[in-house]
């Protein structure tokens, strides 16, 4: 994933948590919001809840890859957040499930 299409900064996550479409499911959370910009940007979240530091990384690199498979409209600043059980779905799980709310997100 290109630099320009990550969310980096507190204040870019903080904007999208306060001001974003919130879209939940069973393993995922998504926050999604508007911005200025020609393409996406994607930042991914996964708390303590979700297991010790080489789960939640791991957790954040599949979702990292299911994006990446993912065809994705411009202009949108999109957090994706992992829920507990998300540390023991399969790929095609967080893929699908992935899939299913960016499209109810549009």
């Amino acid at each position: 994933m290109r630099k320009s299409q990550r969310l980096r900064h507190r204040r870019d996550f903080a904007e999208t948590y306060r001001t974003g479409q919130v879209y939940r499911d069973r393993l995922l959370v998504l926050r999604v919001r508007p911005n200025q910009r020609p393409c996406s940007r994607f930042g991914f979240v996964a708390g303590k809840v979700v297991g010790k530091a080489v789960v939640r990384n791991r957790t954040k690199r599949r979702l990292r890859a299911a994006v990446d498979s993912l065809p994705v409209v411009g202009g949108l600043d999109i957090v994706i957040g992992a829920r507990r059980p998300a540390a023991d779905a399969r790929y095609s799980d967080l893929r699908g499930t992935l899939e299913r709310l960016l499209r109810r997100a549009g």
